[in-house]
């Protein structure tokens, strides 16, 4: 049974919202520990919000704890936990938080990991289907953070988007990258790399999405989820119930509010990252949701004057291998089987589709960097280079008619060509 409540035009009122989770929640955790699975800052989603009407709704657990599902993301500081969820350190430490943390993911130190079984190379295999590359390796042990063994339920909150590794983003990949160690995230973005953004990016049932199911499905705590589909900043739906259920039909509603249909491919694109993404590694983003709409041999501009870092945790890889399309790297393999896959498939997403025939590669489109990075980088790098301060938008406004589109805040609406 799902309790939800969604727009398919317009937001929900704050109301409406509070009463959802009251009929998805009230009474439900009494007594127990409960774990919380949130979003990171690069994430629009209300929580400041919902995290106090959870705090006030949940106030009969045992305890009550929030894990920022940060992937490979890098951990916040005290100070960015406390922003990110709406509190001040005074609010923190008083007696209505009293039974209530805000926690980071540790995906680096082995002791916070606990393998909870194995996917094998032939479920894999089977899962891929013509996907399928020797490159994802052999069997894949399931990690995940050993702490979901010290709860008696687990939550998940976050939002459903258009995603460009499991077609749409939200419920169990807040398990599986979000709580997960290395193995899980790198294989399933790289079996999505191998697939590509366009034939990903939007899609409801993808092999990425049947892997992190069959990952989940070993867990044996109890799971619930709050799935959510953010319109600007406000809510367009909210479905609370069974991990599976839920997301689904917030994967339903999603691609009703998160696609932009266009009648003809873009041969430019001004793709203005928003500052939420200060990395290229979430920046790229600017890059996925317009692919689908790019014409062959167009360019995007991925537009970040504020963007200043490729990766803190990846970087020195991706400086390594610059950014280049797949068949660069299945071509090479022996160059390239040293980097994590999940930095290979990283660096085939923003660079997108094309060919590498005789030793050349033919990007299907050009991609530019309007960043602080400098010249030299961008051309280590293998992208191009366009100084941010000589971008003039009001150029780039109101011409879709001449096949010439600027997206003011780009990474979460999917802009697709019409069949």
């Amino acid at each position: 049974m799902i309790a939800q409540a969604f727009q398919t035009d317009g937001l929900l009122s704050d109301d409406t919202v509070r009463q959802t989770l009251y009929a998805g929640l009230e009474k439900k955790f009494s007594g127990q520990k409960v774990l919380v699975l949130i979003p990171d800052h690069t994430r629009t989603i209300p929580l400041p919000f919902l995290f106090h009407e959870l705090v006030t709704l949940l106030h009969d657990t045992q305890q009550l704890d929030f894990m920022v599902a940060l992937g490979t993301h890098p951990p916040l500081a005290q100070s960015q936990l406390d922003k990110l969820v709406g509190i001040s350190a005074e609010n923190r430490t008083s007696r209505y938080y009293r039974h209530v943390r805000v926690l980071n993911h540790d995906w680096v130190t082995a002791e916070a990991l606990t393998s909870i079984g194995t996917l094998p190379q032939s479920q894999i295999q089977e899962i891929a289907g013509d996907r399928w590359h020797p490159t994802l390796g052999g069997d894949v042990d399931i990690l995940i953070n050993r702490a979901i063994h010290d709860y008696d339920h687990i939550l998940i909150l976050g939002p459903t988007f258009p995603h460009e590794v499991v077609g749409f983003s939200g419920g169990a990949k807040y398990l599986f990258p979000g709580i997960s160690g290395a193995d899980m995230i790198n294989v399933t973005h790289w079996l999505g790399a191998l697939a590509g953004v366009r034939g990903t990016i939007g899609i409801k049932e993808t092999p990425v999405r049947d892997m992190i199911h069959a990952a989940a499905a070993h867990i044996l705590t109890p799971i619930t989820l709050i799935a959510l589909v953010v319109v600007d900043k406000g809510l367009a739906g909210i479905f609370i119930g069974d991990h599976l259920g839920a997301w689904s039909a917030a994967a339903d509603l999603s691609s009703q509010r998160h696609i932009v249909w266009v009648d003809k491919p873009f041969k430019r694109v001004l793709s203005q990252a928003p500052p939420m993404y200060d990395e290229l590694w979430t920046g790229g983003k600017a890059m996925y949701k317009l692919e689908p709409a790019l014409a062959e041999g167009g360019e995007l501009i991925i537009y970040a004057p504020h963007l200043d870092i490729v990766s803190h945790v990846h970087g020195k890889h991706i400086y390594e291998i610059g950014y280049h399309v797949l068949p660069y790297f299945l071509e090479q393999w022996d160059q390239f089987k040293h980097i994590p896959l999940g930095v290979l498939a990283h660096s085939t997403h923003v660079r997108g589709d094309g060919d590498f025939i005789d030793g050349i590669e033919l990007p299907r489109a050009r991609v530019t960097l309007a960043t602080k990075l400098p010249p030299e980088d961008c051309a280590q790098l293998a992208l191009g280079y366009q100084n941010p301060a000589e971008i003039d938008i009001h150029a780039w406004q109101d011409r879709e008619d001449e096949g010439i589109l600027y997206v003011p805040k780009a990474g979460e609406m999917l802009y697709r060509t019409r069949p």
